[in-house]
């Protein structure tokens, strides 16, 4: 027991230092902060919001476009509906599309930039041959070539954003593999006959985690942006489902008399992409001595 005690020791020396660092900066721990409160919110998104019947597609005509009040805080759309119940829960839609994004091009990009960094020679020529194809089209103009292709659905827009995003992680993690399979313990490794795909997942994977991190806390906010666009242009979710994109493009006929209907699921969107912005930047700070600042 003692053992496993001391063996906790650096690690929590470690998770204490970061925490320090995270939260001396004003703005990333803020940032950190407002993240926490959305996430809890998507989460518990029905038990907080006072109007959970408002994300069906149920009118309330007699309540249609009212202005911001203490009944309806962000004001009501064209069928009534309470437009800070469905900003919640455009929170949850918004958060869950961009973690599932993220998480699949961390799944398709990791392992071929680990495999093409690792192996190089042809199979290194192949994918990123394959992943310059991928690079040599605009994100958002790739991801509305595929939902055309595929169909107008929120699912086939977080996918055409996976399409988009993971040939930047192949080439990181490439780069990353090629600068560690010079060290002296991959060396080491391949001398004593350790099978490549060993030493790619026991040695290059782990070190190149640090970047992968710092990438991915940022591309969040990018990917709710780019799911937020293609609902905007109608190729993502659709009516009645309270997303942001959405319910811009919905409240933009309405604007400036209505302000409300989509200025408030445009603030949603800013202060979430920033947040994600300041949490990498903090992250970069702290897994990166370098970029540390005294």
């Amino acid at each position: 027991m003692d053992n496993f005690l001391q063996s906790l020791k650096p690690k929590w020396e470690s998770f204490k230092e970061s925490m320090y660092l995270l939260f001396r900066n004003p703005l990333s721990a803020a940032a950190l902060i407002v993240l926490l409160i959305l996430a809890l919110s998507a989460i518990f998104a029905p038990l907080i919001v006072p109007y959970p019947e408002d994300i069906a597609d149920e009118a309330h005509i007699s309540e249609k476009l009212l202005s911001p009040s203490g009944e309806h805080w962000f004001g009501t759309d064209e069928l009534g509906r309470d437009v800070f119940s469905r900003v919640v829960y455009g929170g949850r839609i918004s958060l869950t599309a961009a973690i599932l994004a993220v998480g699949l091009a961390l799944l398709i990009g990791v392992p071929l930039g680990a495999i093409a960094g690792a192996y190089g020679g042809k199979i290194d020529n192949l994918i990123m041959r394959i992943t310059d194809v991928f690079l040599s089209f605009p994100p958002l103009l790739l991801a509305i070539a595929f939902v055309a292709i595929m169909g107008k659905s929120l699912t086939n827009a977080c996918l055409a954003t996976v399409l988009s995003w993971w040939p930047w992680y192949t080439r990181l993690v490439r780069g990353q593999a090629i600068s560690i399979k010079e060290r002296v313990f991959i060396q080491a490794a391949e001398t004593i006959g350790t099978p490549k795909w060993k030493i790619i997942i026991k040695h290059i994977l782990p070190n190149c985690l640090s970047p992968v991190i710092v990438q991915a806390s940022m591309d969040t906010g990018g990917i709710i942006l780019t799911v937020a666009s293609l609902s905007f242009l109608g190729l993502g979710a659709s009516a009645p489902t309270p997303e942001w994109g959405l319910m811009i493009s919905t409240g933009r006929t309405y604007f400036p008399d209505m302000w409300w209907y989509c200025i408030f699921p445009g603030i949603a969107i800013f202060i979430t992409v920033l947040c994600f912005n300041l949490l990498g930047d903090a992250l970069r700070e702290i897994m990166d001595p370098k970029t540390r600042k005294r």
